[in-house]
């Protein structure tokens, strides 16, 4: 089961203090800073996945490239403006998600590919329109007739995409997208992609199922699919189900889950082999909307917020293990969440994190060099590494899965 990570412009830089949370007075942000891959001992992906919504931009504006990051990308090629290792594959698709509210797609086959060589990708996604919604009752007739248009739409694109690689000599793996509401559905999108040709096929549209309704239409998919077609989860992780995916025929899932839980998520930012914890949220003062507000107001003092904010950190850095500290970091961590006028308190999560230390137990680089900086719920590049630490785990468990389906193949 290979690991596909959607591209966003997810960096962090090398030179970062964090001890006065200031960046290098010349630094440049793709040429300097640094990927997951280049950060971590080995990449936790066996692949990147790049929309060309977020290069380009789409019908809702600009993406997340600056003109000068795509014209070095379009330049150097995805490879070498990437820094990729070798082993590290490349995937590209168009972003339906950024034109989901469109009546068609706003862009051609033919542009889509023109994206797919001039980066240099080593496999791209026909061109697709996501259907938002799950029906299995619902057969051809009486479903929603958008939705059954936007699966002839996304059908039709698909089999003009695999005829055009092959007109223009396009030297890349065409990869199908189907889409469906049902696992009929998606079954009949999986047989007829087969039909024109693909031997590789993303499922769209699958990112709000829940996983027994994913795995029902897995099984409706394996009744149609042939031995040498091989299926790509769109926006799925499920790392619980990997094993009955792959069964399956799933042979790989692109995701940005484990990497945006750490700081996205309201409690899961920490991310270990068996469980995970809360971070230690120690934000900024001239970077929390409610604090700035607060004190603009005259409900705070601004003298007490730097006061409590640099109290939290020096506490954490001062921690040991020890209870002494253990309680002294509370105290810190609970005095500033109530002067940044907290809806919630987290006191319990954090001692639960505090107790574990679980950065101690972690080999990966990201916890080995950092510490409990990892664990500080503040600003980006803390959130980011944090969240490359959670890539790191996921690599980690996909590797065990792998492991473990080998042993069990040789004592079958």
């Amino acid at each position: 089961m290979k690991f596909f990570f959607p591209d966003s412009q997810d960096l962090v830089s090398p030179t970062y203090d964090f001890l006065h949370d200031e960046y290098a007075a010349h630094r440049i942000r793709q040429r300097d800073d640094r990927y997951a891959h280049e950060v971590l001992a080995r990449a936790p992906y066996d692949g990147i996945l790049v929309s060309k919504s977020i290069v380009d931009g789409s019908i809702k504006g600009a993406g997340k490239y600056t003109a000068a990051q795509r014209a070095r990308l379009y330049r150097l090629g995805l490879k070498k403006f990437f820094r990729l290792p070798s082993e590290v594959k490349t995937l590209g698709d168009n972003g339906a998600f950024n034109y989901a509210s469109e009546p068609v797609p706003p862009v051609t086959v033919d542009e889509t590919l023109d994206f797919y060589e001039g980066c240099g990708f080593d496999a791209g996604v026909s061109v697709d329109h996501i259907i938002f919604g799950y029906q299995p009752a619902a057969d051809f007739s009486t479903v929603d007739p958008a939705w059954a248009e936007r699966r002839r739409l996304t059908l039709r694109l698909a089999e003009e995409f695999i005829t055009r690689v092959a007109e223009r000599g396009a030297d890349i793996e065409p990869v199908g997208a189907a889409q469906g509401w049902s696992p009929a559905s998606y079954a009949d999108s999986v047989r007829n992609l087969q039909e024109f040709g693909f031997r590789r096929i993303a499922l769209g549209g699958m990112v709000p199922l829940k996983t027994r309704e994913i795995l029902a239409c897995l099984e409706a998919i394996e009744a149609v699919r042939k031995p040498e077609c091989e299926l790509h989860l769109l926006g799925i992780t499920r790392v619980e189900s990997m094993a009955r995916f792959a069964e399956l025929g799933v042979t790989s899932f692109d995701s940005t889950s484990a990497f945006r839980q750490a700081f996205m998520d309201d409690r899961l930012n920490y991310h270990t082999r068996d469980e995970a914890f809360v971070a230690l949220r120690v934000p900024q003062v001239d970077g929390n909307p409610t604090l700035r507000r607060a004190i603009l107001a005259g409900r705070v003092s601004q003298s007490d917020a730097l006061k409590g904010e640099r109290e939290c950190l020096r506490s954490l850095r001062a921690f040991d293990g020890s209870e002494t500290r253990l309680q002294e970091a509370l105290e810190a961590l609970s005095s500033y969440e109530r002067l940044c006028q907290s809806k919630k308190t987290y006191r319990a999560q954090y001692e639960r994190t505090l107790r574990a230390a679980p950065w101690t137990a972690c080999s990966c680089s990201v916890c080995q060099k950092l510490g409990i900086e990892v664990a500080i719920f503040r600003g980006t590049e803390r959130n980011k590494r944090r969240g490359f630490h959670n890539l790191s785990v996921l690599a980690d468990k996909m590797h065990r899965l792998a492991h473990e389906d080998l042993a069990e193949e040789s004592h079958g």
